[in-house]
């Protein structure tokens, strides 16, 4: 069946790992505090709060409670929805203002290019929140991408090692399975998207092989036309 669509998971697929972990994750969790203190008013900001509230099991925890709860979900790396659009806020401060530029690699910004050109749909799916994905492609090194994108999805469609979070997707975008790629670095993603009918593609770009999945190091590798 020939590839309609193409779904991409971010963190080493289309970027670096270490962007993520070694640039904006320390961003957010030194920012996090202060930037809570100064927005906790704000409607976007305090509907988040209300989350972790609730998440946590403390209605009642104050505001600098609320922060030792981010803290402690940050240390234990934790994928909860409400911290991941924290971060997102702060990590749109730090784009806007020129101190974080987002990692896309460069066969991925040719590919994805070349993809749209040819009249692919392209979509992402991450565990980052979607306005963080906007801002990694926006911002990125290599300029604005996002024109590039139909969609993007976050935790909220589903945890990416379940097959049901892609069929969500699948029903979102208004494709059937077997005419979407979907591609990550990861082979749990990669074996629920395969059971919820997706082709799929490996990156290892360090070398190796995904059991059970084509495998590639480089988006150049990748003809969607020949899968």
């Amino acid at each position: 069946m020939p590839i309609k669509a193409i779904l991409t998971d971010i963190e080493g697929t289309t970027s670096a790992v270490s962007f993520v972990f070694d640039v904006l994750f320390p961003y957010a969790a030194k920012h996090l505090p202060g930037f809570i203190r100064q927005h906790a008013e704000d409607p976007e900001v305090a509907l988040q709060l209300g989350a972790v509230r609730l998440d946590s099991g403390e209605p009642e925890a104050d505001v600098e409670r609320v922060i030792e709860i981010l803290q402690q979900w940050i240390a234990e790396d934790r994928k909860a929805t409400p911290l991941k659009a924290l971060q997102g806020m702060i990590w749109k401060q730090g784009y806007e203002a020129g101190e974080l530029k987002g990692h896309v690699y460069p066969d991925a910004v040719q590919a994805l290019q070349a993809w749209h050109e040819k009249g692919y749909d392209l979509y992402v799916y991450s565990s980052g929140s979607i306005q963080a994905q906007q801002l990694i492609f926006g911002c990125s090194e290599a300029g604005d991408l996002r024109p590039l994108f139909s969609g993007y999805f976050d935790t909220t469609s589903g945890p990416k090692r379940e097959a049901q979070s892609y069929r969500h997707i699948m029903e979102a975008i208004g494709c059937p399975a077997g005419k979407i790629l979907f591609l990550s670095d990861i082979v749990e993603e990669l074996d629920a998207a395969q059971a919820a009918g997706m082709q799929t593609c490996g990156l290892a770009r360090e070398g190796g092989v995904l059991a059970g999945h084509k495998t590639v190091s480089s988006f150049a590798e990748i003809d969607p036309a020949g899968l």
